[in-house]
Protein backbone atom coordinates (compact mmCIF):
# COMPACT_ATOMS: atom_id res chain seq x y z
CA UNK A 1 0.00 0.00 0.00
CA UNK A 2 1.33 3.32 -0.50
CA UNK A 3 2.56 6.00 2.28
CA UNK A 4 -0.42 8.88 2.33
CA UNK A 5 -0.84 11.79 3.93
CA UNK A 6 -4.16 12.65 4.83
CA UNK A 7 -4.44 16.25 6.43
CA UNK A 8 -6.66 18.82 8.22
CA UNK A 9 -6.77 22.27 6.58
CA UNK A 10 -5.58 23.79 9.58
CA UNK A 11 -3.06 21.25 10.50
CA UNK A 12 0.92 22.59 9.94
CA UNK A 13 1.95 19.14 9.35
CA UNK A 14 0.92 16.15 7.43
CA UNK A 15 0.74 12.99 8.53
CA UNK A 16 0.93 9.67 7.39
CA UNK A 17 -1.44 7.48 6.69
CA UNK A 18 -2.89 4.21 4.59
CA UNK A 19 -4.11 5.45 1.40
CA UNK A 20 -8.00 3.43 0.90
CA UNK A 21 -9.64 2.76 -2.35
CA UNK A 22 -12.55 4.21 -3.22
CA UNK A 23 -11.35 7.98 -2.43
CA UNK A 24 -12.69 10.95 -4.10
CA UNK A 25 -9.73 12.22 -6.73
CA UNK A 26 -7.54 14.35 -5.28
CA UNK A 27 -5.52 16.85 -8.13
CA UNK A 28 -3.43 19.50 -6.62
CA UNK A 29 -3.61 22.96 -9.03
CA UNK A 30 0.01 24.64 -9.18
CA UNK A 31 -1.51 27.88 -11.05
CA UNK A 32 0.80 30.76 -12.71
CA UNK A 33 1.93 32.13 -15.89
CA UNK A 34 5.18 30.23 -16.25
CA UNK A 35 7.07 32.01 -18.31
CA UNK A 36 8.83 29.73 -18.58
CA UNK A 37 8.23 26.78 -16.90
CA UNK A 38 11.19 25.61 -14.70
CA UNK A 39 12.79 23.06 -12.69
CA UNK A 40 12.17 24.60 -9.31
CA UNK A 41 7.91 24.59 -10.13
CA UNK A 42 8.51 20.95 -11.65
CA UNK A 43 9.79 20.40 -8.67
CA UNK A 44 7.85 21.76 -5.91
CA UNK A 45 4.75 20.20 -7.34
CA UNK A 46 5.97 17.05 -7.53
CA UNK A 47 6.86 17.19 -3.96
CA UNK A 48 3.60 18.20 -2.74
CA UNK A 49 1.99 15.92 -4.61
CA UNK A 50 3.61 12.84 -3.47
CA UNK A 51 3.78 14.08 -0.03
CA UNK A 52 0.27 14.72 0.23
CA UNK A 53 -1.04 11.57 -2.44
CA UNK A 54 -2.76 13.43 -4.91
CA UNK A 55 -3.54 11.22 -7.84
CA UNK A 56 -1.93 14.03 -10.33
CA UNK A 57 -0.69 17.69 -9.90
CA UNK A 58 -2.09 20.16 -13.02
CA UNK A 59 -0.45 22.91 -13.72
CA UNK A 60 -3.13 26.26 -14.66
CA UNK A 61 -1.18 28.35 -16.77
CA UNK A 62 -3.38 31.79 -16.95
CA UNK A 63 -4.44 33.46 -20.30
CA UNK A 64 -3.84 37.06 -18.49
CA UNK A 65 -2.53 37.31 -15.13
CA UNK A 66 -4.05 40.11 -13.40
CA UNK A 67 -1.28 41.21 -11.39
CA UNK A 68 1.53 40.98 -14.23
CA UNK A 69 2.07 43.68 -16.48
CA UNK A 70 1.06 42.76 -19.97
CA UNK A 71 3.55 43.66 -22.43
CA UNK A 72 5.89 41.10 -20.40
CA UNK A 73 3.62 38.15 -20.56
CA UNK A 74 4.90 35.80 -23.59
CA UNK A 75 2.05 34.42 -25.72
CA UNK A 76 0.07 31.57 -24.28
CA UNK A 77 0.81 29.42 -26.60
CA UNK A 78 4.17 29.74 -26.17
CA UNK A 79 3.87 28.97 -22.88
CA UNK A 80 1.61 26.19 -23.07
CA UNK A 81 3.65 24.63 -25.51
CA UNK A 82 6.93 24.89 -23.18
CA UNK A 83 4.65 22.94 -19.89
CA UNK A 84 3.83 20.30 -22.88
CA UNK A 85 7.22 19.43 -23.37
CA UNK A 86 7.77 20.13 -19.15
CA UNK A 87 5.64 17.50 -18.15
CA UNK A 88 5.70 14.91 -21.21
CA UNK A 89 7.92 12.43 -19.48
CA UNK A 90 5.88 12.75 -16.43
CA UNK A 91 2.50 11.09 -16.40
CA UNK A 92 1.83 12.27 -12.64
CA UNK A 93 1.90 15.92 -14.01
CA UNK A 94 -0.03 17.09 -15.97
CA UNK A 95 -1.94 20.64 -17.89
CA UNK A 96 -5.46 22.12 -17.02
CA UNK A 97 -6.41 24.48 -19.45
CA UNK A 98 -9.11 25.89 -17.86
CA UNK A 99 -8.15 29.75 -17.89
CA UNK A 100 -6.60 29.73 -21.15
CA UNK A 101 -9.57 28.16 -22.86
CA UNK A 102 -11.75 31.00 -20.91
CA UNK A 103 -9.55 34.13 -21.65
CA UNK A 104 -9.40 37.16 -20.27
CA UNK A 105 -7.69 38.16 -16.44
CA UNK A 106 -7.71 35.06 -14.35
CA UNK A 107 -8.77 34.83 -10.66
CA UNK A 108 -8.96 31.88 -8.95
CA UNK A 109 -12.54 32.09 -7.43
CA UNK A 110 -13.59 32.05 -10.98
CA UNK A 111 -11.65 29.01 -12.27
CA UNK A 112 -12.45 27.15 -9.05
CA UNK A 113 -15.84 27.51 -8.99
CA UNK A 114 -15.76 26.10 -13.13
CA UNK A 115 -13.36 23.25 -12.18
CA UNK A 116 -15.87 21.91 -9.22
CA UNK A 117 -18.94 22.54 -11.28
CA UNK A 118 -17.22 20.44 -14.36
CA UNK A 119 -15.35 17.92 -11.86
CA UNK A 120 -18.22 17.35 -8.87
CA UNK A 121 -15.87 13.94 -8.27
CA UNK A 122 -12.68 16.04 -7.41
CA UNK A 123 -10.65 17.19 -4.34
CA UNK A 124 -9.03 20.18 -5.63
CA UNK A 125 -6.16 21.30 -3.42
CA UNK A 126 -4.59 25.06 -4.69
CA UNK A 127 -0.70 25.33 -3.80
CA UNK A 128 1.21 28.40 -3.49
CA UNK A 129 4.10 29.21 -1.88
CA UNK A 130 4.55 30.89 1.97
CA UNK A 131 5.25 34.22 0.09
CA UNK A 132 1.82 34.09 -1.43
CA UNK A 133 -0.25 32.94 1.85
CA UNK A 134 0.77 36.37 3.41
CA UNK A 135 -1.39 38.03 0.99
CA UNK A 136 -4.32 35.80 0.81
CA UNK A 137 -6.75 38.42 2.42
CA UNK A 138 -5.87 40.34 -0.89
CA UNK A 139 -7.34 38.09 -3.01
CA UNK A 140 -10.56 38.32 -5.07
CA UNK A 141 -13.40 36.88 -3.28
CA UNK A 142 -11.18 35.07 -0.73
CA UNK A 143 -14.00 34.98 1.64
CA UNK A 144 -15.83 32.97 -0.89
CA UNK A 145 -13.42 30.83 -1.97
CA UNK A 146 -12.42 29.21 1.00
CA UNK A 147 -16.34 28.24 1.65
CA UNK A 148 -16.39 26.63 -1.96
CA UNK A 149 -16.55 22.95 -1.46
CA UNK A 150 -13.52 20.32 -1.63
CA UNK A 151 -11.64 23.41 -2.57
CA UNK A 152 -8.37 23.44 -0.50
CA UNK A 153 -5.28 25.81 -0.12
CA UNK A 154 -2.21 23.94 0.04
CA UNK A 155 0.66 26.38 1.49
CA UNK A 156 4.73 25.63 0.82
CA UNK A 157 6.80 26.88 4.14
CA UNK A 158 9.21 29.73 2.31
CA UNK A 159 12.22 31.05 4.45
CA UNK A 160 12.08 35.04 3.82
CA UNK A 161 7.74 34.50 4.39
CA UNK A 162 5.45 34.96 7.31
CA UNK A 163 3.95 31.35 6.67
CA UNK A 164 1.31 32.53 8.63
CA UNK A 165 -2.17 33.02 7.65
CA UNK A 166 -5.78 33.67 8.88
CA UNK A 167 -7.62 31.30 6.62
CA UNK A 168 -7.16 27.35 6.29
CA UNK A 169 -3.97 26.13 4.54
CA UNK A 170 -2.76 23.00 4.50
CA UNK A 171 0.90 23.52 5.11
CA UNK A 172 3.56 21.31 3.55
CA UNK A 173 8.26 21.39 3.70
CA UNK A 174 9.80 21.45 0.16
CA UNK A 175 13.66 21.70 -0.12
CA UNK A 176 13.94 25.42 -1.52
CA UNK A 177 14.98 25.75 -5.17
CA UNK A 178 15.59 29.12 -5.66
CA UNK A 179 14.90 30.83 -8.81
CA UNK A 180 13.18 32.50 -10.88
CA UNK A 181 10.93 32.34 -14.15
CA UNK A 182 12.26 35.86 -14.11
CA UNK A 183 15.67 34.91 -13.30
CA UNK A 184 15.84 32.17 -16.46
CA UNK A 185 14.63 35.14 -19.09
CA UNK A 186 17.53 37.48 -17.52
CA UNK A 187 20.21 35.15 -18.21
CA UNK A 188 18.86 34.57 -21.49
CA UNK A 189 18.96 38.19 -22.52
CA UNK A 190 22.25 37.81 -21.44
CA UNK A 191 23.53 34.84 -23.07
CA UNK A 192 23.94 32.97 -19.67
CA UNK A 193 23.51 29.23 -19.61
CA UNK A 194 20.36 27.92 -18.55
CA UNK A 195 21.22 24.53 -17.91
CA UNK A 196 20.10 22.23 -15.28
CA UNK A 197 17.26 25.55 -14.72
CA UNK A 198 14.82 24.05 -17.11
CA UNK A 199 14.59 20.92 -19.33
CA UNK A 200 16.50 20.42 -21.60
CA UNK A 201 13.67 20.21 -24.25
CA UNK A 202 12.71 23.64 -22.80
CA UNK A 203 15.63 25.31 -23.25
CA UNK A 204 16.14 23.82 -27.11
CA UNK A 205 12.38 25.13 -27.63
CA UNK A 206 13.51 29.07 -26.17
CA UNK A 207 16.76 28.91 -28.29
CA UNK A 208 14.74 27.22 -31.28
CA UNK A 209 11.78 30.54 -31.26
CA UNK A 210 14.91 33.18 -29.86
CA UNK A 211 12.41 33.67 -27.02
CA UNK A 212 13.60 36.30 -24.25
CA UNK A 213 15.81 38.12 -26.33
CA UNK A 214 15.00 41.67 -25.44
Amino acid sequence: MQSCSVVDKVQTQVQPETKVSGHRKRIGLYGGTFNPIHNAHLFMADQVGHALCFDRVDFLPDAKPPHIDHKDSLDPQLRLQMLELAVADNPFLGIEHAELERGGVSYTYDTIKYLLDKHPDVDYYFIIGGDMVDYLDKWYRINDLIRLPHFHFVGVHRQRAKNETRYPVIWVDVPTVDFSSTDIRQRVQHGQSIKYMVPDAVSKFIEEHQLYRE
